[in-house]
């Protein structure tokens, strides 16, 4: 059957394509709640590259138009390029609600950088990637522009299939790497980083050579994948991407842009990493849940979605898709669920004024059915949920979980697999 609209979605949502590369430690896996919630803006991301030796542009950040006037001047370039600080991609596409189209400039004027900062900051950046209303620019960058005579791509990530990190490199940078792997696997090079020796000299020099570096050029790009690694390794990093590595007419080697994944389960020792996330970007059911250890991505249609797993989760709402119904949201448990996360789970979905019936897939594995459906029970009887509840439970202490829910009286309507779960969720709605 193919992906829905809205399990790819949820895929995106998930970032699957990032997650994949994760390495889980089996022992401990009943104890960790993995998640993929801090981002940080790309003068963030630049700011440790620096301080790992990584070379990047010089640059300045500012919150005001006076600010950035004043950064330009100080950066004394021959030209200067103004990004405004949004996690979404296509900025440079976007437009403004100012008027101002793109939020990426150039110029070689630095009186021009305090026009264009004045017609960003504080109005909303749309760009392919943001809600339709945009998101507020709070902050913009100022940097040196540097002229780019070659764009290579290398990225550092997890990989299980190689049990741990993995360099992946290609000399056609610039631009989607899923492209460039699709239409010409044979420059994609791979190198597999042994965890207690490092990056070796040998393998940096040779992953330059296939990215394309010559000469001395070749010597400094191997020295910058060093370092790369080490930043890596500094800030718990699950991948370091780096799209461009550029070539300068100078000869340098320059990280231009980065996107840098962490582990969000080593916080406790990253605490000046995380405190750089101020969330002002994220949505405010997804910060709700992320305090439950919940993971919540919201849909367009009317059936809530409560599972415990991603797979699942697209599972769900391909088969509610199937049968004539839309996905309202999904909401995602995880692993070692107490009843109060399942409570306060209920209480995000039924907050959805779009919600007219939710379905719970639960597959007790780690997670004791018998837990979700006492959390079910109190959910139901101290919210006063109003919409249909149904709900399929399979796994570790089951029928402990169904004996519960049958001597509960409450109005839930029991599903014996997930096709029939999503059946009477869909005709819950039609009644």
């Amino acid at each position: 059957m193919a992906a829905s609209m809205a399990s790819q979605a949820v895929a995106k949502g998930l970032r699957i394509a990032t997650s994949k590369h994760i390495l889980l430690d089996k022992a401990k896996c009943t104890w960790l709640s993995p998640r993929r919630w801090l981002n940080l803006q790309e003068y963030q991301s630049k700011k440790l590259m620096q301080e790992s030796g990584v070379a990047v542009q010089r640059f300045y950040v500012a919150d005001t138009a006076s600010e950035a006037l004043e950064a330009a001047k100080r950066l004394n370039a021959k030209e200067i390029v103004l990004k405004a600080q949004i996690l979404a991609g296509g900025r440079g596409k976007g437009v403004f609600d100012s008027g101002l189209k793109g939020g990426v400039h150039l110029t070689k004027d630095p009186a021009v950088v305090g026009e264009l900062a004045n017609k960003m900051l504080g109005f909303n950046l749309t760009t392919k990637q943001t809600p339709k209303e945009g998101v507020k620019v709070k902050t913009v960058m100022v940097a040196e522009a540097l002229d780019i005579t070659r764009e290579t791509y290398f990225a550092i990530l997890m990989d299980r299939s190689f049990n741990g990190p993995v360099m992946v490199g290609s000399p056609q940078g610039g631009m989607d790497i899923e492209e460039v792997a699709a239409s010409t696997p044979e420059l994609i090079f791979k190198e597999a980083i042994d965890i207690f020796e490092g990056v070796r000299d040998d393998q940096a020099l040779r992953m330059a050579a296939n990215l394309g570096f010559k000469g001395a050029l070749q010597r400094q790009a191997a020295d910058q994948i060093k370092r790369l690694y080490d930043l890596f390794l500094k800030v718990d990093a699950t991948q370091v991407e780096v799209n461009p590595l550029g070539e300068t007419p100078e000869g340098q080697v320059v990280c231009f842009d980065a996107k840098i994944n962490f582990d969000d389960n080593a916080e406790f020792r990253q605490k000046n990493v995380f405190a750089m996330d101020d969330m002002t970007e994220a949505d405010p059911t997804e910060m709700a849940a992320a305090k439950w250890d919940l993971k919540y991505i919201g849909l367009d249609g009317n059936i809530a979605c409560f599972v415990n797993g991603a797979g699942l989760a697209m599972a769900t709402c391909d088969i509610i898709d199937l049968h004539g119904g839309k996905p309202a949201n999904f909401l995602d448990l995880g692993g070692g669920v107490k009843e109060k996360q399942v409570y306060e789970a209920f209480k995000l979905l039924t907050a959805d004024p779009k919600v007219e019936a939710i379905l719970v897939n639960i597959f007790g594995g780690i997670v004791n059915c018998a837990i979700i459906a006492n959390g079910i029970t109190k959910a139901c009887r101290e919210l006063e949920l109003k919409v249909p509840l149904v709900v399929r439970l399979e796994g570790t202490n089951v029928h402990e979980a169904k004996r519960i829910l049958t001597e509960s009286g409450l109005p839930i309507l029991a599903a014996d697999d997930l096709d029939d779960a999503a059946k009477k969720a869909v005709a819950a709605i039609k009644k």
